[in-house]
């Protein structure tokens, strides 16, 4: 009897478990068949058509999230957004990771994959909307307050990294610092590596649109200490590269500026990031512009000639960096708006650098970089003309002056009187008859100046001999 009780009860318990089970998945992958031809329906559709299919999957009733359902969901969180951008129903995009359109896709899958899509959802969003940019904040916010009411820490703080930097693109580099400074001593505790370098460039964009060059150099410095220990991907390195040559080019050290800009720009080229590489290659193209004034300069100084004499080689390296691939690759009006610019450094004409300035404003004007170095050329050109006028002359009218420059006379009268105190020549203005007075260059005296060591050095003498006499005194005493 107790073999018959033995055999049934094995023959009940054992077998169910394994016909029952890829049952039950041949069912799922079926019951998704639905949900796939959803999603495969919307290829031909319209943004405004799509939202609705793409909405009905997220929220549909059977609430499925199996793995090939929650793929399937995934694709569609993406396409949503994408579709929300394309129809600009930039309201939607704000509330479609927060609101109630995700909430239950988010509610059902792990933390690790919530992260994956959120983030992937922001990058879309900013890559289809770049000049949205209060719609960004905006978003960043939302996610940063739904992360703290969900306690999730390293999303928030990825999130907050992005926001800090769409607070530096809207210019707000004082609430963008104050952030960047709380999430900096978040990171250190933890010594996330990754966000560390990305956190520190964005800490060095902010000290350098704040001007302020030593702050952005150690923030950099840092960035760099913290990609050292880690694989940085090509992307990252690029701008870290390209800040680098940013601040190069703010001290004045051209060539290595060059350097890194063409580092920076190799690797864009790669990866096939036009939006990104067509700076880099103004930014290679300003350096040569700069680094040929400067030569320039140095020549005129050298040979004792006034004015900035023209340098065909250098002339040949801007043309050369926009010939071939790279011309026929990046044409358009940035890499013309600089090329119009190199010519008319060349050509030391003041009146077709306006009119570059004038036709090419949202090209050259719009970039922070570019637009502090033009005006420096531009103050460096108007000053080399004006010496070349003013050098046959021991008096000159102002005016004449003027109309031989062709700018208006309180300008050029401001920028003389300027040059004069900076000691760029010697003279004075004349405002009672409107004449420039021009000095010619005496040989310094050497009187004062030998005058002034003597009285130095007696100065160290005495000094030894009174610490001496002091020595003495307490030896006696």
């Amino acid at each position: 009897e107790s073999m018959e009780v033995d055999t049934p009860a094995a023959s009940t318990s054992a077998p169910p478990p394994e016909p029952v089970q890829p049952a039950a998945e041949e069912d799922e992958e079926e019951d998704c068949s639905d949900l796939a031809d959803l999603l495969d329906s919307i290829s031909d559709a319209t943004p405004a058509d799509k939202i609705p299919i793409l909405t009905s999957i997220l929220n549909e009733p059977k609430n499925r999230y199996g793995s090939t359902a929650a793929a399937l969901k995934e694709r569609a969180v993406y396409a949503l957004a994408r579709a929300y951008c394309e129809d600009n129903r930039h309201d939607a995009v704000v509330t479609l990771l927060t609101g109630e359109t995700c909430a239950p896709f988010f509610a059902n899958i792990t933390k690790a994959k919530t992260a994956k899509v959120v983030r992937a959802v922001l990058d879309s969003v900013c890559a289809l909307a770049p000049e949205e940019l209060d719609m960004q904040a905006q978003i960043c916010q939302n996610i940063i307050a739904w992360c703290r009411a969900e306690k999730r820490s390293f999303l928030r703080q990825r999130v907050e990294a992005k926001m800090a930097s769409v607070l530096f693109q809207q210019d707000k580099y004082g609430e963008a610092l104050t952030l960047v400074d709380r999430l900096l001593v978040e990171l250190k505790k933890l010594d996330d590596k990754q966000l560390l370098v990305e956190v520190h460039l964005v800490e060095s964009k902010i000290h350098h649109g704040l001007r302020g060059m030593a702050k952005s150099k150690a923030a950099l410095t840092a960035s760099r200490t913290s990609a050292n220990a880690i694989y940085v991907a090509p992307s990252l390195q690029s701008q870290i590269d390209m800040m680098s040559g940013v601040l190069h080019c703010e001290e004045g050290d051209y060539d290595t500026a060059h350097s890194y800009f063409l580092e920076a720009f190799e690797q864009l080229d790669q990866l096939d990031d036009r939006e990104k590489a067509v700076p880099c290659l103004k930014y290679m193209m300003l350096c040569k512009i700069l680094d040929g004034l400067n030569k320039a300069l140095g020549l005129s100084a050298a040979t004792g000639v006034a004015g900035i004499r023209s340098d065909h080689k250098n002339e040949a390296d801007i043309s050369g960096m926009i010939t071939g691939k790279r011309g026929v690759k990046y044409a358009g009006r940035n890499v013309d708006a600089m090329s119009s610019i190199a010519a008319a450094a060349s050509k030391r004409s003041l009146k077709e650098y306006e009119a570059v300035l004038t036709e090419y404003s949202h090209e050259l004007q719009d970039d922070l970089l570019i637009k502090h170095h033009l005006s420096t050329l531009q103050e460096q050109l108007l000053e080399s003309n004006l010496i070349r006028i003013i050098e046959p002359y021991s008096c000159v009218e102002i005016e004449h002056v003027a109309s031989l420059i062709d700018m208006p006379l309180p300008v050029v009268e401001k920028k003389l009187s300027q040059m004069i105190l900076d000691g760029k020549f010697h003279g004075i203005l004349d405002q009672g008859k409107g004449q420039l007075i021009v000095y010619e260059e005496a040989d310094q005296d050497q009187a004062m100046e030998k005058g002034l060591k003597v009285i130095e050095n007696m100065d160290k003498v005495v000094t030894s001999l009174f610490g001496r006499s002091q020595a003495l005194r307490s030896m006696m005493v």
